[in-house]
């Protein structure tokens, strides 16, 4: 029984010894890395067994520390995110002052739309009471005796003139009567009548 107690005391012995014997090699490899700087605990190991201990400017130039690497690695990292965020916010407001210059293009344009579709709303309305003023006119003249009608009419300009003779053509027509324009012309002085009928021909309605 005392035999079986000194064999597991000597294994635990062993083993010790072989987990300081690792700890210690893996110190040594870890320093030798520059991942841990333990030259001041090696240091008597080193004299221990004859070996002049290694200082920090005994390292070699390409024996890099893996925190540095690391490091810069990191650094390297976020500094190639930070470009691409800066190229990202760039491209976001070069494309904002697009839209923007866009939408600024668009309602220039839809303010000049409406300013024109004002515009010829309004000609509309004033074509139209025109026209409504010259068909009452019109009546009116046609109402009256042909020689007071034809007295009123030469002293018109010559484009009120003919919008009245037209329109009183076009409501005999729609009415299915005889116009009394070609009377109206008759009784004109003949330059007057003929000024008229010249330019009755050539030239298109005003209320059209």
């Amino acid at each position: 029984m005392a035999g079986y107690g000194l064999r597991i005391l000597g294994r635990v012995i062993i083993l010790l010894i072989l987990i300081a014997a690792l700890a210690a090699g893996g110190l040594v490899w870890f320093d030798y890395l520059n991942v841990v700087d333990a030259k001041a605990v090696l240091t008597p190991f080193y004299r221990f067994i004859g070996l002049e201990p290694r200082s920090q400017e005994d390292l070699p130039d390409e024996v890099l520390s893996l925190d540095a690497e690391r490091l810069a690695v990191r650094l390297e990292a976020q500094e190639l995110r930070s470009m691409e965020l800066d190229r990202r916010e760039t491209d976001l407001l070069t494309r904002q002052g697009e839209i923007e210059q866009m939408a600024e293009e668009l309602e220039e344009r839809q303010k000049a739309l409406d300013e024109r579709e004002n515009s010829m709303n309004a000609q509309r309305e004033d074509t139209e009471n025109k026209q409504k003023n010259v068909e009452q006119y019109a009546r009116y003249l046609n109402g009256m005796p042909p020689e007071r009608a034809v007295g009123i009419i030469t002293a018109m300009n010559d484009q009120d003139a003919i919008d009245v003779l037209r329109m009183t053509e076009t409501i005999a027509q729609a009415e299915g009567t005889a116009s009394i324009v070609a009377y109206w012309l008759s009784l004109m002085p003949p330059e007057r009548a003929a000024e008229l009928q010249r330019k009755m021909a050539g030239r298109p309605s005003s209320l059209n």
